[in-house]
């Protein structure tokens, strides 16, 4: 078994064994947003063409997928500075690519989780979008590179009030500032500057366009396989000072 596999085959392990409390950990969130601001406050209200309960899921959806990826931080952490698993791959012969990669993997498998999760909800609220292959292909670039970028972040952290700080002034302000539950022209201009520039507003811009049928915008898709790619660089560098 090559070292990324391995390694990789190890978290899918972890994950087969919770995988119960993952779902319902997975489902909550998700829920708690379709009937609070889809039923609450959205349920005859129309956005950008369509009912709001349409144009709420797939950004859920990307904000999902950011927060699955960059869930992996904690568990990184976790593995670092408690369970000592990541001085075990210091010692193998395990490059830093392989561990890097598998971690990715990881990240981005636990991101199509809960967005089979949320799109199943969905389903099940009577929200019929099309989930084709430019819906996934951008849930997948975005989960790439918040992924990466968890596993740059969790070699930098010293601890898990680091590792919160993190969550609480990157990733949440993100969710809620990205498109994710109002569209981004509705923001003053030089706001929509600043948001043009996070990841999650082109994700969930094209998520929701492949949902509602369109063909997505080649910009969303090339800024997030761009962004991605400085993620996973920055993620290779400092696995590498990490073990030195």
């Amino acid at each position: 078994m090559r070292g990324w596999s391995a390694v990789y085959y190890r978290e899918i392990l972890i994950l087969r064994k919770r995988i119960f409390r993952q779902i319902a950990s997975m489902s909550v969130m998700p829920l708690l947003y379709i009937v609070a601001f889809g039923y609450g406050l959205g349920k005859d209200v129309t956005v950008a063409g369509t009912t709001y309960m349409a144009f709420l899921l797939p950004g859920l959806a990307a904000m999902s997928s950011m927060i699955q990826g960059f869930n992996i931080a904690s568990e990184i952490n976790i593995t670092r500075f408690y369970w000592r698993v990541f001085e075990e791959f210091q010692a193998a012969p395990l490059r830093s690519i392989a561990y890097v990669t598998a971690e990715v993997l990881y990240g981005i498998t636990r991101a199509i989780l809960g967005v089979t999760i949320i799109t199943g909800l969905g389903w099940m609220f009577g929200i019929r979008l099309s989930y084709n292959f430019y819906f996934w292909s951008a849930m997948t670039l975005n989960a790439f590179l918040f992924a990466s970028l968890a596993v740059a972040l969790a070699m930098l952290v010293r601890s898990h009030a680091d590792q919160a700080l993190l969550v609480n002034f990157v990733i949440t302000p993100m969710g809620f500032l990205g498109g994710t539950f109002f569209p981004v022209e509705k923001m003053p201009s030089w706001v929509q500057s600043i948001l043009y520039y996070l990841p999650i507003t082109h994700a969930a811009r094209a998520m929701r366009d492949a949902a509602m049928g369109k063909v997505p915008d080649t910009e969303s898709y090339v800024i997030l396989a761009a962004m991605g790619a400085l993620c996973f660089v920055c993620a290779l560098m400092c696995v590498g000072m990490a073990k030195e």
